[in-house]
């Protein structure tokens, strides 16, 4: 499943530097004293004036633990990961269940009304995205996070005493996601104020857990079904969302807060910071942003709906679990191999990791409708998920890559907003393609298609990058010819004004 990239709050260097006051008749380069933030070499490095620091104080620098605490808020956060997306990917069996519980014979859509339950979620947890930015920027990572937990807590309990589909809606298709929504994006935050050098070790044993998650959850909720009902079941899930509340408290920020433009001394930020279209001026940012969601019409409708196939294809009997304990695994190693590649790769060329990402995955949706073998499926969940787990861990890599440092948070934001739209709307599609035509097949086909043009949209990113920087090369040597030329004119006129001096003299 998709999961967002580990970046740090506010400044994602995490290298802050606080200079004394220093005497007037002292120099200082006009970007120290302005405190803008300049990128070096990928690095985002902010120098914040202190006004009220005593001359002679000494600079001040933020040194990473690499550790320590870390530790154990990278476990928390791999619980959260685990938690959230792990109930989120082992839908496809809650949606069997929901279909048994809630539905009808005579009900000609009936898949069509019930995956819109898990498409909600899912889609909700990515569409509050730029909201959780916010408030994890004014509120901090801890009150955002257990906050988000105790919300998302409600949901799934509430969830458990519905009776029919319409409350499941919004129980759990609005609060329990939005909740989850919360309480996911500050644990990818505060992961950069505890670790830099190790943040991509890190990273990629916090994904880990929503694989470990997928592979252990399906068998659990299989027997739990079996044995507890669908209610008490939910029941059961709420220790996770609780134990999540209480890892939500391990989140203590490290990092400096940056002082506030405002004047008013208010913890809001201007409104130039909450929004930040700087990164809407790159043309590559653009291409990614709209080329990613078009290609994740059909991501979902595996999770959602292959369960269901199966059941259809093979009997109710055969072993379906296996296939997302499959894909889990095979994520997880993708995640670790790929993240590794993608440090081999210059620039915004880890763009074409994606490219093949998508199409790897379209093909295998397009072949599921051809597997009459159990074992054919088993092999095409293997390939799925090897190329997910690649498209979720460079994620956050093309980022920085396409917007630099400063303002990789908001980028990466604004796309799972973007992001929300195709996961939610894909899954019931599929479903009412199935409710009208009495198999999966065309569905399955057609899911496939989304992904293949994505990709190719986004090979399009390389070529307007190196278009843009041989432009601003361009630029650059311009702009050195006309300091080279008024510097020529400007010695020029100081000899003449010196030569019409020593006339005068003599």
């Amino acid at each position: 499943m998709t999961e967002g990239n580990n970046m740090p709050e506010g400044d994602t260097a995490g290298k802050v530097e606080v200079p004394a006051a220093v005497p007037a008749e002292e120099k200082r380069p006009q970007e120290e004293e302005d405190g803008e933030e300049k990128k070096e070499n990928g690095d985002s490095k902010v120098t914040v004036p202190e006004q009220t620091a005593a001359p002679g104080a000494e600079e001040v620098e933020f040194v990473h633990p690499e550790g320590g605490w870390g530790w154990v808020v990278m476990l928390a956060a791999m619980w959260c990961n685990g938690s959230v997306f792990g109930i989120q990917n082992a839908f496809g069996i809650l949606f069997l269940s929901l279909i048994r519980e809630f539905g009808s014979e005579t009900d000609e859509d009936l898949r069509f009304k019930t995956s819109w339950v898990g498409s909600l979620s899912m889609g909700m947890i990515f569409f509050c995205s730029p909201i959780v930015s916010v408030f994890t920027d004014v509120l901090g990572c801890r009150i955002t996070a257990v906050g988000g937990a105790a919300v998302g807590l409600v949901g799934l309990l509430a969830s458990s005493f519905v009776k029919s589909l319409g409350p499941m809606y919004f129980t759990y298709g609005i609060v329990f996601a939005c909740g989850c929504s919360f309480a996911y994006q500050p644990s990818l935050v505060i992961l950069g104020h505890y670790f830099k050098k190790r943040l991509g070790l890190v990273n990629g044993i916090v994904t880990a857990g929503s694989s470990i998650f997928t592979i252990t959850l399906p068998f659990v909720l299989s027997g739990l079904l079996e044995k507890v009902g669908l209610q008490n079941t939910m029941r059961v899930l709420c220790i996770l969302m609780f134990v999540l509340m209480l890892a939500g408290f391990t989140y203590k920020p490290l990092l400096p807060v940056k002082p506030s433009n405002t004047r008013t001394g208010s913890r809001c930020p201007p409104l130039s910071q909450i929004f930040n279209i700087n990164i809407w001026k790159s043309l590559g940012y653009r291409i990614w942003a709209f080329g990613i969601p078009a290609a994740l019409y059909g991501y979902f409708v595996p999770y959602v709906h292959l369960m269901k196939h199966v059941e259809e294809r093979f009997g109710v009997d055969a072993n379906k679990e296996v296939l997302l304990m499959c894909i889990g695994i095979t994520s997880c190693v993708g995640r670790l191999i790929f993240g590794r590649v993608a440090d081999y790769v210059n620039g915004v060329n880890k763009v074409y990791l994606q490219v093949t990402s998508f199409f790897v995955i379209g093909l295998m949706s397009m072949m599921i409708p051809l597997c009459h073998v159990f074992g054919g499926l088993i092999a095409v969940c293997l390939l799925m998920g090897l190329f997910d787990g690649c498209f979720i861990c460079i994620m956050a890599p093309i980022a920085f890559e396409l917007v630099g440092a400063d303002d990789v948070s908001q980028a990466i934001g604004f796309l799972l907003g973007l992001m929300s739209v195709p996961m939610t709307v894909g899954p019931p599609i599929a479903g009412f393609l199935r409710d009208r035509l009495g198999s999966y097949d065309v569905a399955f086909y057609l899911a496939g298609i989304p992904p293949i043009i994505g990709g190719a949209v986004l090979c399009l990113i390389p070529w307007v990058e190196a278009r843009r920087k041989r432009r601003e090369k361009e630029a650059a040597l311009n702009r050195d010819q006309e300091v080279s030329q008024k510097m020529i004119e400007h010695e020029k006129a100081q000899e003449d004004a010196q030569r019409k001096i020593g006339e005068s003299v003599l």
